[in-house]
């Protein structure tokens, strides 16, 4: 049986928008909510160039990447064709309008992934 953290409101999600979930280990997670009150939750990485997904605008149950504007599917998670690639996503429970991942999900799913680095921090860390 799965153990379910609750993470916030359905109301507390922007419509046609996202929330960011910190992690202790990995990346963020983004929660994202459409215009019929779906809720999904995928890394916050897009699988092409790592751009954060949860800047991204929501169109029924895609989300375009904010640098290229790829489009993922929120409920698997990948790119549309004639794009390819996937990022991970995360189960998501709501209940009377209450939001929850899955606990063990958030602790191990895709914490080897890391945040890409670019500019001046991509020159300072290999400087």
């Amino acid at each position: 049986m799965s153990e379910w953290k609750k993470i916030c409101l359905v109301t507390d999600i922007p419509v046609l928008g996202s929330r960011r979930i910190s992690r202790a280990t990995g990346m963020d997670v983004a929660v994202f909510r459409n215009d019929q009150d779906k809720v999904f939750a995928l890394l916050d990485r897009c699988p092409h160039k790592g751009g954060p997904l949860s800047q991204g605008i929501v169109h029924g149950e895609t989300v375009a990447c904010p640098l290229h504007n790829w489009n993922i599917g929120l409920g698997d998670g990948c790119a549309h064709a004639p794009d390819e690639g996937c990022t991970p996503k995360f189960s998501v429970q709501v209940t009377e309008g209450e939001v929850y991942l899955d606990a063990a999900e958030l602790r191990s799913h895709a914490t080897d992934l890391t945040k890409p680095l670019a500019g001046p921090a991509l020159k300072a860390v290999t400087a």
